[in-house]
């Protein structure tokens, strides 16, 4: 089935519909955190930075895992945020400033294609702008 709608998008990708081929230029990132106030923050910082476009609270959500050697399960959020590829490695690594788990759930998957007018936004808003330096550092 799903081979199918695969192959039917990239047809229409052919074929000049609005769905637009994103060639791995951008991912979805998901981020599994403990609270609405740790997601929220992580957004804020990422949007604020234009690390990210979007970023989309789930939850809660129930999580089973293995932690230390024994099954766990905790009530979480899902953080969903929409990048340019090549900004991963700096979303990365604020995720990770501000992240109180030690090793935080932090996973991109390349996006292969979607409508053309949302990956034209997207590619608009996630510019990261060199900051400014203060009169101190100049």
């Amino acid at each position: 089935m799903w081979a199918a709608a695969f192959h039917a998008a990239a047809r229409r990708i052919e074929q000049g519909s609005a769905v637009q081929a994103a060639r791995g230029r951008f991912v979805q990132v998901v981020v599994s955190v403990p609270s609405t106030r740790v997601a929220t923050k992580i957004a804020r910082a990422l949007l604020e930075l234009r690390l990210c476009a979007c970023a989309q609270t789930l939850g809660p959500i129930t999580s089973h895992y293995r932690w230390k050697g024994k099954i766990e399960r905790g009530r979480e959020w899902l953080l969903v945020l929409k990048a340019r590829a090549t900004l991963l490695e700096p979303l990365e690594a604020e995720v990770r400033r501000l992240h109180p788990y030690d090793v935080p759930e932090i996973l991109a998957v390349p996006i292969h294609s979607g409508h053309a007018p949302y990956l034209n936004w997207l590619r608009q808003e996630c510019v990261q702008e060199t900051p400014t330096p203060s009169p101190r550092e100049r």
